[in-house]
């Protein structure tokens, strides 16, 4: 019998949070080189570099920024999910057989069906991203299967032929080409390619099926992410970035990904778990399936978002099963004696959100919500349909007004109509435009908000935005729908094609005012410091038409740091050992694995979604970073006390924008706020601590804004 170990069609999926991103040649594994993409946030410019075969061995005993950010550590560091595959792949390969796993990674599944089949037998494994090409050859080599039972590829699942990669279809298919939806990762085109042309009819499958479940739920804080109209329109400011007359929408309808157990307290369950669509990878799946669904409301309440998940049955039989269902979520009867189903925190898979209508969605105990469900290739949407007589409540409390324009995060939703942050950044607005007439404004970043918010507030200034992710034609068609509303003309705002123009116009004043939030669109997965674009800037081009007296806002920056317990985050991100019998550590230090190491790379994430956290120290300002002057090399050394006993496993470091120069409007972004993402440095070794403090010292390198850090012994 042959089998299959199936991952993605296209490598990009798995690395969707990376900074960085790798194209590999697909002809064989002997490739020599590959193109690297290298992105500098400070300046926003991208480039595409070869790395030759011979450089890139000299640094396999670094860490990889790129791969240190996606989600390949935390996967192996899942132990559900690694005994799950272990167990079923033992209970169906049973036999001397041809293994194919397309898109092996580490080849750890490669490595379980090689061990499953016996003495004889073979496995082939096909990779398309040359890093992890590279990280299985090690992997293999350290469990004594290099060149034996194991044939690495160095191509794309679509690009296999059968009789010349592999030598006949396969008769068993494994496969792990899953995310937080189930089909973001290509799931349906693989299968359906690999059933096309790499399997025989009828084969065995692992896992055997997928069933998304979901669950109507009343939450304030999911409802602040996606209806800013409701919250702009409570507010008393008189900026209006949502009208209700269709203009200017910034939400993608789509899931969201979520650890939704970091707001479980704030979560108003309002239904029972529902079953959505089966997935089954015996049979080749559809391209589009529709179902309509009845369900009965077990509280009142309103409906603000779906929050679904997904139960994985790995084994034909129904013994071996994966759940990513909240905590909430009880365990079937027919589960418990199952120790798969045990939880543990794991950032790979979370749950999906999918918003409801804007305003939300109000039912009556023992309602019935008629809901329809859509999937096509990549992707499951919802729509709420309810009977005719409340076609009326479902018009004032269901519609979604809005255009799309941008698609902004749900963070980003929430931001924008967080009526403090608006008051702050309104204040801050004020006191810089204080007594200046006829001023000339730069926007510095992708800030809708600011630009629209000094249009408003001065009715002489001329306001000249960048928005060097958003593009000047979106913006501009967005700013002209919005402007009658918020009192300002179109000739006061100029959108320039690039931020060079600024130079080129002669006849430009000088800058009277520099401001950014900062934001800079598609940036929000960039470390804290690394949002000092505009500083930069303001350094290498705006530097010579800035008016002596310029105002910039925010006028400094402080880094801040905290030590933190982070039991479950530091879990995920830990150094490899044996995984189910096969030993991985020699891949921690290019995936940036912390534990035994010299030093684990910086990670941005919401602390408030990295599972169990304590804040254990002062929040200390270790370095400052002074936008009056031109930007330079910094240090800074701060003293961290310990304010309450536990283990510590990192620190976590973040930003508070100093927004005026009399220091009384600050910003701060750090772990206690939902809105931004932290960076997280983590030990080598976990320490417990009760009392004293530790020195911490920083470096920040202005050429690739890059910082260091450097803590004495916890004591």
């Amino acid at each position: 019998m042959l089998y299959l170990l199936l991952k993605p069609l296209h490598f990009t999926f798995r690395l969707r949070s990376a900074t960085a991103r790798s194209m590999s040649c697909a002809t064989a594994a002997s490739t020599q080189r590959m193109f690297q993409l290298k992105h500098d946030p400070l300046t926003g410019k991208s480039e595409w570099v070869v790395i030759e075969e011979e450089e890139n061995d000299a640094r396999e005993n670094q860490t990889t920024p790129h791969l240190a950010t996606t989600s390949y550590l935390d996967m192996l560091n899942d132990a559900r999910r690694n005994r799950a595959f272990r167990q079923a792949i033992d209970k169906t390969v049973t036999k001397p057989c041809h293994v194919l796993d397309i898109g092996a990674g580490t080849g750890l599944l490669s490595l379980m069906a090689a061990r499953a089949m016996g003495p004889s037998g073979t496995v082939t494994a096909c990779e398309s991203y040359l890093p992890m090409v590279k990280s299985m050859r090690k992997v293999l080599r350290a469990n004594d299967m290099d060149g034996k039972k194991i044939r690495i590829i160095n191509k794309r699942s679509d690009e296999l032929k059968v009789g010349f990669d592999m030598p006949s279809r396969a008769d068993v298919l494994v496969s792990e080409i899953l995310d937080s939806e189930l089909l973001g990762e290509g799931l349906i085109p693989s299968l359906q390619h690999a059933y096309d042309n790499l399997l025989v009819e009828n084969p065995l499958t692992v896992p055997y099926r997928a069933t998304i479940y979901s669950q109507l739920v009343e939450c304030t804080y999911l409802w602040e992410m996606h209806d800013l109209f409701s919250k702009e329109s409570k507010a008393s400011d008189g900026i209006h970035l949502v009208l209700p007359s269709g203009v200017a929408g910034f939400s993608k309808k789509q899931q969201f990904a979520m650890h939704c157990d970091g707001i479980e307290e704030e979560i108003k369950v309002l239904s029972e778990p529902f079953e959505v669509f089966d997935f089954d990878f015996w049979r080749r799946p559809d391209s589009f399936r529709e179902t309509e669904m009845h369900v009965k409301a077990i509280n009142a309440g309103t409906v603000h978002a779906i929050i679904s998940w997904w139960l994985l049955q790995l084994d034909s039989e129904g013994t071996i099963f994966y759940s990513t269902a909240p905590k909430w979520i009880p365990c079937p009867s027919e589960l418990t004696s199952s120790s798969i189903l045990s939880s543990n925190w794991c950032d790979h898979w979370k749950q999906s959100v999918w918003f409801g209508p804007s305003s939300g969605l109000p039912v009556f105990k023992d309602e019935e919500v008629h809901l329809h469900a859509v999937h096509n290739e990549t992707s499951i949407s919802y729509e709420f349909r309810n009977s005719q007589q409340k076609k009326k409540e479902v018009a004032a409390y269901g519609k979604d007004f809005c255009t799309q324009i941008f698609n902004l995060s749900p963070e980003r939703n929430a931001l924008y109509g967080d009526s403090g942050w608006r008051c702050l950044m309104l204040n801050a607005i004020e006191k810089a435009l204080c007594h200046r007439e006829h001023s000339l404004c730069l926007v510095a970043d992708d800030s809708i908000f600011l630009t629209i918010a000094i249009a408003h507030l001065s009715k002489t200034s001329h306001v000249i935005p960048l928005f060097p992710g958003l593009g000047k034609r979106r913006a501009s068609q967005y700013l002209q729908m919005v402007a009658e509303a918020n009192n300002y003309t179109m000739d006061r705002i100029e959108i320039l094609n690039k931020k060079e123009d600024l130079q080129s116009k002669d006849s430009l004043k000088k800058i009277d005012l520099l401001v950014a939030e900062p934001f800079y669109y598609g940036n929000d997965s960039v470390l804290p410091w690394q949002n000092l674009r505009f500083w930069k800037e303001r350094t290498t081009v705006f530097d010579s038409i800035l008016s002596k007296d310029v105002v910039i806002m925010p006028c400094k920056g402080l880094l801040k740091v905290c030590a933190m317990y982070l039991p479950d985050f530091w879990r995920s991100r830990c150094c490899l050992t044996e995984i189910e019998g096969f030993d991985h550590s020699v891949v921690n230090t290019t995936l940036g694995a912390c534990g035994g190491l010299e030093n684990s790379p910086f990670l941005p994430f919401f602390v408030w979604q990295c599972g169990e956290t304590k804040i254990l120290s002062e929040m200390s300002t270790i370095m400052e970073f002074d936008f009056s002057k031109p930007m330079n090399p910094c240090s800074g050394k701060a003293e961290i006390e310990f304010t309450e006993s536990g283990m510590c496993h990192g620190f976590v470091l973040w930003m508070d924008w100093v927004m005026d120069v009399d220091n009384n409007t600050i910003l701060s972004t750090g772990p206690d706020k939902r809105y931004w993402k932290q960076a997280v440095k983590l030990l080598n070794k976990p320490v417990e601590v009760k009392s004293g403090t530790t020195e911490m010292e920083a470096f920040f390198d202005p050429s690739d804004g890059e910082l260091t850090i450097q803590h004495a012994m916890l004591k």
